[in-house]
């Protein structure tokens, strides 16, 4: 079955602001899918004033790619390529080299939907206490298959997002449309590895976060996205908790629950990746996080499911996530394919 309403479409009537949008690709060895990112921004509905993309030290012909997809280009761009610097530096030096009153940057290997520009810039018009603005995603494999989508599992907060983020519940980042004002008070921690949860829980003191349900990105699944890595995400995480603890007047026993709640629910995405022996170490050692006798049991349930089962499980879940989407997923697939050589039409 196809939703119509997912389909990508063409406004009937143009959506005019002098709000200007500066938007920042960092790019790192993305060849196979950079210029379809960066075809997904020239056909937005609503243009960005500005295009700077930063190639951070690819070893790969990334930069290649970018020059030629650039000539394109239907606004003004930029094209830096130097040595590697990570991302977080990456995304402050864009901030700081464009000047929209609006700021939001797409990673290398994502995808914008053609409203996603327009719809966030007139959510956030319409919200003036609101730091940024953001939304659901589809989840995309190598192949621009449409695996999942947050819609169908995902409760994301509009307005006070604090509670949200306590539980590591956080928007995607090709979600998300910054208010420059409050960006560049904040600005992502460079020595984070885990770049915008911390920057989340910062802006969430600040201001509300505007919630669209609309789905209008994408988000790229690969072999090599580091969000793979759970010890990883894991540790930044409770490292964000215990930096945001003063800042949220979070006493010494309400950060060790939520500490153990984190641990806890995360078990289960080590369950995915088949880690069971570390998933059953996070479950015993912090079971004072679970929310009700229930949740343990069902956990505990999933732990006694075989691998090989959630793994087709997971896969029956995909094809029908491939045939629930499958209007976006043709679309993506014939717009913003790169043309063979020779092909300019």
């Amino acid at each position: 079955m196809i939703f119509v309403e997912d389909q990508p479409r063409r406004p009937e009537a143009p959506y005019v602001t002098r709000v200007r949008v500066s938007v920042v690709v960092p790019s790192f060895n993305h060849a196979p899918f950079i210029e379809t990112c960066l075809r997904s921004i020239f056909r937005q509905t609503h243009a960005p004033a500005e295009l700077l993309v930063i190639d951070d030290g690819s070893t790969d012909n990334s930069p290649q790619i970018i020059e030629r997809a650039l000539r394109e280009c239907p606004f003004p761009c930029e094209f830096l390529a130097r040595r590697n610097r990570g991302l977080c530096a990456t995304l402050n030096e864009g901030l700081e080299r464009t000047s929209g009153d609006c700021f939001a940057y797409l990673g290398s290997d994502d995808v914008w939907l053609p409203e996603f520009l327009q719809a966030r810039l007139a959510l956030l018009e319409a919200r003036p206490h609101a730091v940024l603005a953001y939304g659901h995603a589809y989840l995309i494999d190598e192949h621009d298959r449409i695996i999942d989508c947050t819609r169908d599992w995902a409760q994301y907060a509009d307005g006070d997002a604090r509670h949200m983020l306590l539980q590591a519940i956080a928007p995607m980042s090709p979600t998300v449309l910054y208010r420059r004002r409050a960006l560049e008070r904040h600005r992502w921690t460079e020595q984070a590895r885990l770049e915008d949860y911390d920057l989340y829980l910062r802006l969430s003191v600040e201001g509300e976060f505007a919630f669209d349900p609309r789905v209008l990105s994408a988000w790229r699944q690969h072999s090599y996205n580091t969000s793979r890595d759970q010890v990883f995400m894991l540790d930044e995480q409770l490292k964000a908790l215990r930096s945001a603890a003063s800042r949220f007047g979070l006493g010494a026993n309400e950060l060790e629950w939520l500490q153990a709640a984190l641990r806890f629910h995360r078990a289960e995405d080590f369950l995915r990746a088949g880690q069971k022996r570390a998933a059953l170490g996070l479950m015993r050692h912090n079971l004072s996080g679970a929310r009700s006798a229930r949740e343990v049991a069902r956990m505990f349930l999933r732990l006694v499911i075989p691998h090989r089962l959630m793994v087709w499980r997971r896969r029956l879940s995909q094809r029908r996530a491939a045939t629930r989407y499958s209007g976006v997923e043709g679309w993506l697939n014939s717009e913003l394919k790169p043309r063979p050589p020779g092909d300019h039409g």
